[in-house]
């Protein structure tokens, strides 16, 4: 028998050895010795009170053994000879596209601007110590795209797209941590990640998949709004009949290609502002109610914030405890920044993406000429703001964030997690003031939220420009293009997910499209 149960445990009997199963021993009037086994389901922080819960929901196997595998099989096959589905981009929804084309019996072709996860880490080095960056491989562009060298945040709100259990037990069986299962916000780090990414691609090898790695994307042939072959930028031509677009929401070289060639695409509604970084211990004393360390029991603390600002919402985006903040520019002339955490998130700070809803139908009336790319040119403009207001190379333009809200400049800066290092600049007054200006009253909101938050301490960075696509690719209910046969936009790139794991669902369902009639 197995009874499925909800457990509340203080911190102080969270060290008592065996509590769980104590606790569900006297839930249901048995004997500790009539259970077989208890399998933690969920767990998850209640800190909205001084006194700290930890929320377990279990299953209690009674006189009945715990299973030794897992109910999710990948049963991966030869597809060495198989009919080819081309994959561009090897990020999460092409990482995933893959894996499932395999699993249906159809070969991927894999085509990767950057390099492999281990040969990135020179250019990303370069980016953070010689502020030069490398257009085919940094943060955003390589094998496992932006989600390899991030936090690795696992949450997601797209459960009516697929099956994220599914999702999260193909990364268990890659490499990651079972404790991703578990956990209400799960995350792997950005230490593990480059190993899990590595066993996805050798699983894609092993079972006859390729991956061509250095191989960027130049152009398509079309005939009759039917894709028939892809052309690289060595020159090689490439015949494709079923091609998944996985670029990711970076990879503005491939809107333009699209634009040019009149295929359709949409301007979309999508978000940017800054990043803002408090010592954790701020964020741990606010959250946990404490004086001092946490406790060791507790994680790192995180926050997630939201208020309506003139119509528009403001709200916290990517919030790394115990993280860093990196450089994810994709050309050099531009900064932008983003967030990320080790496995342990055990750095002295906490930061996360504080941005601005941008309406891409009203906001942007100077950038109308630019048609469905301008939401894409107001992005790029922001980031050459940043990178000039910087001083030209990947120093960041910052401000203590009381200075931020108060208008003036700030005449010294905190220590910040950010490599490259920061300038002092009046972002208050530099960014738009459709951003500039709900950003300052969101912080204001925020600290009233929350106790502490508004602090002298804290260092708001620019910008934070890639929280989205500017752009959609429209396609239609068989999830191909609405005019282009043979072409599936998918993940981030397409404007159909938002984080990994929404990306590596539409990948799954991108691969189940594309093989339909071959």
């Amino acid at each position: 028998m197995i009874k499925e149960l909800q457990l509340r445990v203080t911190l102080k009997e969270e060290t008592i050895p065996d509590i769980l199963l104590k606790k569900s021993a006297e839930s249901l009037s048995l004997s500790h010795h009539d259970i077989s086994g208890i399998k933690v389901l969920r767990k998850s922080i209640d800190a909205r009170k001084p006194k700290i819960i930890f929320n377990y929901k279990v299953a209690v196997y009674i006189k009945e053994p715990l299973p030794e595998k897992s109910e999710y099989q990948f049963h991966y096959k030869d597809v060495s000879k198989a009919k080819p589905i081309h994959i561009i981009g090897f990020g999460p929804a092409g990482m995933y596209a893959a894996l499932r084309c395999i699993e249906l019996g159809f070969k991927p072709i894999v085509l990767e601007r950057g390099k492999n996860v281990r040969d990135r880490r020179r250019d990303l080095k370069a980016i953070n110590q010689d502020h030069f960056v490398n257009e085919d491989s940094n943060y955003c562009f390589g094998e496992g795209g932006a989600g390899t060298y991030s936090d690795g945040k696992l949450y997601t709100r797209s459960l009516k797209r697929g099956d994220v259990r599914r999702i999260f037990e193909n990364l268990v069986y890659h490499g990651a941590t079972d404790q991703i299962l578990v956990d209400a916000h799960p995350h792997i780090g950005t230490n593990k990640l480059p190993k899990v990414v590595q066993n996805i691609r050798e699983t894609i090898l092993k079972y006859g998949g390729e991956v061509h790695f250095e191989t960027r994307v130049v152009d398509f042939v079309i005939k009759n709004n039917e894709i028939k072959s892809i052309q690289l930028q060595n020159g090689e031509e490439l015949a494709a009949n079923r091609v998944i677009l996985a670029t990711g929401h970076s990879a503005r070289d491939i809107f333009y290609l699209l634009n040019n060639k009149k295929i359709a695409l949409e301007a979309k509604s999508f978000a940017m502002g800054v990043r803002v970084e408090h010592p954790q211990h701020i964020i741990d004393s606010i959250q946990y109610h404490c004086q001092g360390l946490r406790d060791e029991l507790l994680p790192a603390a995180s926050y997630s914030l939201v208020q309506q600002v003139n119509d528009r919402g403001v709200y916290s985006f990517c919030m790394c405890p115990g993280g860093f903040i990196v450089p994810a520019a994709t050309a050099n002339g531009e900064v932008v920044v983003n967030g990320m955490s080790p496995s342990k998130r055990n750095n002295l700070f906490a930061n996360s993406g504080i941005v601005v809803e941008i309406n891409v139908d009203k906001d942007l009336p100077k950038y109308e000429s630019f048609g469905v790319l301008k939401g894409l040119e107001y992005q790029k403009d922001l980031e050459r703001l940043a990178f000039t207001s910087g001083g030209r190379t990947q120093t960041a333009p910052a401000q203590r964030l009381t200075d931020f809200v108060e208008g003036r400049l700030s005449a010294d800066l905190n220590p910040c997690s950010y490599q490259p290092g920061l300038k002092s600049a009046p972002l208050h007054s530099l960014l738009p003031k459709l951003i500039g200006s709900r950003l300052r009253k969101g912080f204001q909101a925020f600290g009233e939220k929350m106790h502490g938050y508004y602090t002298d301490q804290a260092n708001v960075v620019g910008v934070e420009s890639r929280t989205s696509s500017p752009v959609s690719i429209p396609r239609n209910e068989n999830l191909e293009h609405i005019q282009i046969k043979g072409l599936y936009p998918c993940g981030e790139g397409g404007g159909y997910a938002g984080g990994i794991v929404s990306a590596a669902m539409d990948g799954e369902r991108c691969a189940e499209a594309a093989i339909k009639g071959l």
